[in-house]
């Protein structure tokens, strides 16, 4: 009975021990584990800092000729001489087309003859009309007769001159397709001209915008003709009419055209300055964590690790934002100048992660972002 007691205890304490000795075990390893950190997260990060914003409306808009006429024909005719050479400048009332007038011609001179009869007749019944040899009312149809057939020329003479068709403004030529021989109709598109010294913008904004525009306020428009270069001009009409379909308003602009690079019909980003130069805390968008609990940026602050050296953590931190700008977001409280805020690579991290800070390739910071063509 005593060994078989001395066995069993023996049992039972090497039962315990290997107990013991697992849970030893175990509490190490999780000790391990507990200690073992995770490798630094790899961000890229800036320094916080203020920029001035021009405060814009920004729109789409169409451009058009102050002048801009398709020059027709007022009457009909066969073409006899053409003076159009496309993409050429011409002065107001410079000859662009002859139309045949040899008929019209002839028949004003027929009817300066008929008027110089009856100025010689008038001037002959009025020396007349002094002794008495003719009377009152034959020198008064006289008179009359005169003013009709100097009407008739004059009639005859504005027909003469509307088979000259001219300039109606200094501009610049288009293309034609009126050959020499061909009849045309009034109406007919001859030629089309545009004077292109200045042109104007045609734009539309939403309503609650009214408020913002006024007579004069300078404005900037681009397109894509040109890049790179942009074009100012001023505000020179709101309309007064709200269209009811879309709430939208029309604004025209008038822009300065130097060398004529801008043509009509062309589409155009426009951008009304509107108030005065804010200046914003900026950063770009990409720094910034939208949640339904607020938004959020990672500060980079710099502390020391359990071996004394020195490390780099992330600190989040709530944010206001403020209007944007192409690749850029005005933070208006939660950061201050000169904080270091991660612009990417916020995914992987949490309050108190270790992160290295590698900016060899930096996010899209652009106050008018271009798009590339790939």
């Amino acid at each position: 009975m005593s060994k078989r007691m001395i066995i069993m205890l023996g049992i039972v304490i090497l039962l315990f021990g290997g107990i013991f000795g697992f849970k030893m075990f175990q509490a190490n390893m999780m000790k391990k584990y507990m200690s073992f950190q995770a490798p630094p997260s790899v961000v890229t990060a800036m320094k916080a800092e203020y920029q001035t914003w021009q405060p814009q409306l920004p729109a789409v808009g169409s451009l058009r000729a102050v002048r801009g006429v398709e020059v027709t024909s007022e009457i009909a005719g066969l073409v006899r001489a053409i003076h159009i050479n496309p993409d050429v400048e011409v002065k107001s009332g410079q000859v662009l087309v002859e139309l045949n007038a040899d008929a019209d011609i002839a028949q004003l001179h027929a009817l300066e003859a008929a008027a110089d009869l009856s100025q010689t007749v008038y001037d002959r019944d009025k020396k007349q009309l002094e002794v008495q040899v003719v009377s009152q009312a034959a020198v008064d149809a006289d008179a009359a007769d005169l003013k009709s057939k100097r009407a008739q020329v004059a009639q005859q003479q504005a027909l003469v001159e509307k088979k000259t068709i001219r300039a109606p403004f200094a501009g610049r030529l288009g293309i034609t397709t009126v050959n020499p021989g061909q009849y045309v109709n009034p109406g007919d598109r001859i030629v089309t001209l545009q004077s292109l010294d200045a042109v104007y913008c045609d734009f539309y904004l939403p309503q609650q915008e009214l408020s913002r525009l006024a007579i004069g306020q300078k404005v900037v428009v681009t397109t894509d003709s040109y890049p790179g270069r942009s074009f100012t001009g001023k505000i020179n009409a709101i309309n007064p009419k709200v269209d009811p379909d879309t709430r939208n308003v029309q604004v025209e602009a008038t822009i300065i055209n130097p060398g004529h690079k801008l043509l009509p019909g062309m589409y155009a980003a426009v951008d009304i300055r509107a108030g005065a130069v804010q200046r914003y805390l900026t950063l770009p968008q990409t720094a910034v964590t939208y949640n339904p609990y607020g938004d959020t940026v990672f500060l980079v602050v710099e502390g020391k690790g359990p071996d004394g050296k020195q490390l780099l953590t992330a600190k989040q931190a709530f944010v206001t934002v403020g209007p944007t700008r192409g690749d850029q977001i005005a933070v208006m409280t939660g950061v201050k100048e000169g904080d270091t805020v991660v612009t990417s690579g916020q995914l992987k991290l949490k309050n108190g992660s270790a992160v290295i800070i590698n900016n060899a390739v930096q996010p899209a910071n652009e106050e008018k972002p271009k798009p590339e063509d790939q």
